[in-house]
């Protein structure tokens, strides 16, 4: 039992704790994570710690993209679920939320509209380009990389389509306004929505925000079918900081990073699959990063590269330190690059990204140069793995496919 003079302070604390006793009566002759598994499989999703109310926020179908932005940044997050306003009081969750927005959604499908509009072959070659980016934060690389290619240049001629102003008169126009956010389902397939019940395991959830590649969770109370909490995969490595000095995390967290088969991806693959880029100077030397958080600038303050004929990733960073100087307004983006060496505990990485509050952390060398990248997915992955059948049918029917999608 836990001692109640000694018991810990913090939720997260004390969900560990839970799981200390749990940990304790399992059979002996268990891996510890198959020891992990049954104890996440025994604690309901409903004892996660609440999100702040700030978090926690539902933006309306018919809400504008420039509001869906302002609601985005001004709460600090990533996405948020869509709530069809034209939904019944009575829908069940299915019916009642149409996805998750987020900011590079919004950007892709911007993009992608005004490209098809203004040549559709040009159109298709940018669609390309971002399959090759394979993820969120490469829509930023893989549209000024593109965008300023010989042939996207000749299908715009005297149109310098990464000139600083791009941005800046796409928020001010009037397609921008008056898209309403029910218009972009399409782009929901960047995060699709996908939400637990109060009763469902941790496991569970633990396995959505690693091996299906969820950024966040949502729960759903099943008596009033609306969201009830959203778990994320920062709130996760938090709890796992909290529970840094319990036994059952103690022998999982002293291990080297490089004996847990991290990091997952080498420095030639960094660019693919992940929510965030490194950028490099000096040969190979990791010296700031450019995440999925970033892509917001493009919208909130597209003013900042006025002076800029193209949108290179030096001067994308140069703009937002400048802009957040200026604004009193602090970021991962401009803070010291955080990085780990691959003898490094994961306890040491799960502490640095914890007091950073960012998703990556690049792993160098002794002299520096970038080996590959470690996300808060991948450690999330070293806890538990997915027993055989585990989910059945689980995701049938529960990730309604929008009419308008392009998947």
């Amino acid at each position: 039992m836990v001692n109640e003079e000694t018991s810990p302070k913090s939720p997260e604390a004390r969900l560990g704790m839970e799981v200390e006793e749990l940990w304790d009566i399992q059979e002996p002759q268990l891996t510890p994570t198959e020891k992990l598994n049954a104890c996440f499989e025994s604690i309901p999703v409903s004892e996660f710690p609440h999100a702040s109310s700030s978090q926690v926020i539902e933006i309306r179908s018919d809400a504008s993209l420039g509001e869906a932005v302002r609601l985005l940044s001004q709460h600090k997050i990533l996405s948020a679920p869509v709530v069809n306003v034209d939904a019944p009081e009575d829908a069940s969750w299915i019916d009642r939320y149409l996805g998750m927005v987020e900011f590079a959604g919004i950007v892709v499908w911007i993009l992608h509209q005004s490209e098809k509009n203004g040549a559709l072959d040009a159109s298709d070659s940018f669609s390309s380009a971002l399959e090759d980016s394979m993820g969120p934060a490469g829509v930023a690389a893989a549209a000024a990389n593109w965008m300023s290619s010989p042939r996207y240049r000749s299908s715009q001629p005297g149109s310098p389509k990464t000139a600083g102003n791009f941005f800046e008169l796409l928020t001010s126009s009037d397609f921008y306004k008056n898209t309403k956010v029910k218009d972009i389902s399409g782009s929901f397939r960047w995060a699709p929505f996908l939400a637990l019940q109060t009763s469902n395991s941790f496991l569970t959830m633990l396995l959505l925000l690693s091996k299906y590649r969820m950024k966040s969770v949502p729960v759903v109370d099943p008596g009033d079918q609306k969201i009830d909490n959203i778990i994320t995969q920062s709130a996760v490595i938090h709890m796992l900081e909290e529970c840094a000095d319990l036994q059952w995390f103690k022998s999982l967290g002293s291990k080297k990073l490089c004996d847990l088969g991290l990091p997952l991806m080498s420095a030639n693959q960094v660019i693919k699959g992940v929510g965030g880029l490194p950028v490099v100077s000096g040969g190979n030397k990791p010296v700031a990063n450019i995440s999925i958080r970033d892509v917001q600038f493009l919208l909130i303050a597209p003013e900042i590269y006025k002076d800029y004929r193209s949108i290179t990733a030096k001067n994308f960073v140069t703009s937002v330190k400048r802009y957040l100087e200026d604004n009193r307004k602090a970021s991962p983006l401009v803070s010291d690059m955080i990085t780990c060496r691959k003898e490094d505990t994961l306890k040491d990485a799960i502490t640095r990204l914890d007091s950073k509050e960012i998703h990556r952390i690049y792993v160098v060398d002794e002299e520096g140069n970038l080996e590959g990248v470690i996300t808060l997915r991948d450690i999330i992955s070293r806890i538990v793995h997915e027993p055989h059948g585990y989910f059945g049918d689980f995701f049938d029917g529960v990730l309604p496919l929008p009419a308008n999608s392009r998947v």
